[in-house]
């Protein structure tokens, strides 16, 4: 498929203000006629059932069109095409010394796709039981289209990308999304997908694999442990929800977070207030980023073995190596390398009510693959569940960990995309404090309404993935 940049024109981008109020009916819409609630979990289950999907760790000398690179020991397909693992040398200000570790180098842009349809007047998303190599229990519910450009070229010679041509060539779309975002800057250098929403009116060929589903209905499904994967969160956090409804007088926590989301609230700080604090830290932070050979990680307490690249302190990940077969993928078998992290990590997003008003408390993040030095992220952000080893802890931990039961608005355990990495979970936790917790924060901090960060995912390079991810979990908790 030839794609050609600048290629808009005939794009119709919907007026961010409608979108959302037809974003908040579809999120109050709980079941629907056109796939009712009852039957999602069956059909999960029996796709599941019906279509063999396995993942089996081989050696790396089992792995059929990658190989080492000789002289760089780089982990490189015989296309140079999909990714690469490769060395990265890092150093900041906050750590000076230099490091280096294998990083997943994918400069293709990919595309994370849904389309939208209205039924009985509320907007319904087409959702995709996906199986990915790297999930824990294999299938979980995806976007529409989830393709590298890679896939879009063919380059696998398999099926062509069910759909694909409803986000690239379709004149007249109508685009309800349509940002780019970054993904795992501590695992990826400068990894972005583009995230799209775009409506249709018209039918779509059947499959099985596919359902129409509304919002209220995935959001239902996203208080489930590993079952809305991470592209998903990372859509529809994209949509709007700025002055989406009108005012909810009520003060439980659900009106609350409605609000902050989609009402006219007065926030702590003028937008630019918020963005001006990444900005800042963008201008001084100081992050050196240098793409080296993979052999050189070696020098700095990485080991390959015959199955596993990892460090010698094993606190972190290890790449390993996969063979997969797929009947209902567009290529039925195939090998290739994942990164596996070594614990279950902890994402934690902090709100409380400052005037009356629900707001976030996010953090601006440079990690060592971060493309424009700094990113807002999670509150607590750590890659161990129980981060407490040598050093000092991260701020606002004891708080998250502390919090009692009637304080705990979300808590799941959710997988991280499956296509690069294997058995990747995280438990995402949204944390209520109260007045106790001060307004004031320590510098890089910001204290932003739901609706504030929303419309920040109108552009990318703003939120992380992590935070995108928060943010969809956030909606589930009314």
């Amino acid at each position: 498929m030839r794609l050609e940049p600048g290629s808009v024109a005939e794009a119709d981008y919907a007026d961010r203000r409608q979108t959302a109020e037809r974003v908040r009916r579809s999120a109050e819409v709980l079941d629907s006629r056109v796939t009712p609630m009852v039957e999602v979990t069956g059909w999960l289950a029996e796709y599941q059932r019906a279509h063999h999907f396995h993942a089996e760790p081989i050696p790396f000398r089992d792995l059929r069109q990658w190989s080492f690179e000789p002289g760089t020991g780089n982990l490189r397909h015989e296309t140079g095409r999909f990714f690469s693992i490769e060395g990265l040398r890092t150093s900041s200000d906050l750590y000076p010394a230099d490091r280096v570790q294998p990083i997943i180098m994918q400069p293709e842009v990919g595309l994370l796709g849904i389309l939208a349809r209205e039924f009985d007047g509320v907007l319904h998303f087409l959702m995709q039981a996906k199986p990915e190599p790297g999930n824990v229990n294999g299938l979980q519910l995806s976007p529409t289209v989830q393709a590298t450009r890679s896939n879009f070229d063919e380059v696998h010679h398999g099926r062509s990308t069910a759909f694909l041509d409803r986000f690239i060539h379709l004149p007249g779309r109508r685009v309800l999304v349509d940002a780019i975002q970054s993904e795992q800057a501590d695992w990826f250098l400068h990894k972005r997908n583009r995230n799209m929403v775009v409506e249709i009116d018209s039918d779509v060929e059947e499959h099985g694999s596919f359902r129409w589903l509304t919002l209220g209905q995935i959001r239902r499904l996203l208080r489930r442990d590993d079952l809305v994967n991470m592209d998903t969160r990372s859509v529809l956090a994209c949509l709007p929800t700025a002055y989406g409804a009108p005012g909810d007088k009520d003060e439980n926590f659900p009106a609350a977070l409605r609000r902050s989301f989609y009402g006219e609230t007065e926030p702590l700080h003028e937008l630019y207030a918020i963005t001006g604090c990444l900005i800042d830290v963008q201008a001084l932070r100081v992050l050196r980023q240098q793409s080296v050979p993979l052999d050189q990680a070696f020098q700095d307490g990485w080991r390959r073995t015959s199955t596993t690249i990892r460090h010698r302190s094993d606190a972190r990940f290890e790449i390993m190596a996969v063979e997969v077969t797929a009947e209902q993928r567009e290529v039925t078998s195939w090998t290739q390398p994942l990164l596996r992290p070594c614990s279950q990590g902890l994402m934690a997003l902090v709100v409380r009510r400052i005037n009356g008003v629900l707001h976030a408390l996010v953090a601006a993040r440079s990690d060592v693959g971060t493309l424009n030095f700094a990113e807002f992220g999670p509150t607590v952000q750590s890659r161990s569940a129980e981060p407490r080893g040598a050093g000092c802890p991260p701020p606002y931990l004891e708080q998250v960990l502390a919090a009692g039961p009637d304080r705990v608005r979300y808590d799941a355990v959710l997988s991280e995309e499956g296509g690069r990495f294997y058995h990747a979970r995280n438990r995402y936790v949204v944390v209520e404090a109260g007045p106790e917790m001060p307004v004031d924060c320590p510098p890089g901090f910001r204290w932003a309404t739901l609706g504030q960060l929303t419309e920040l995912l109108a552009h990318g390079n703003y939120l992380n993935v992590e935070l995108r991810t928060l943010i969809a979990c956030a909606h589930a908790s009314y």
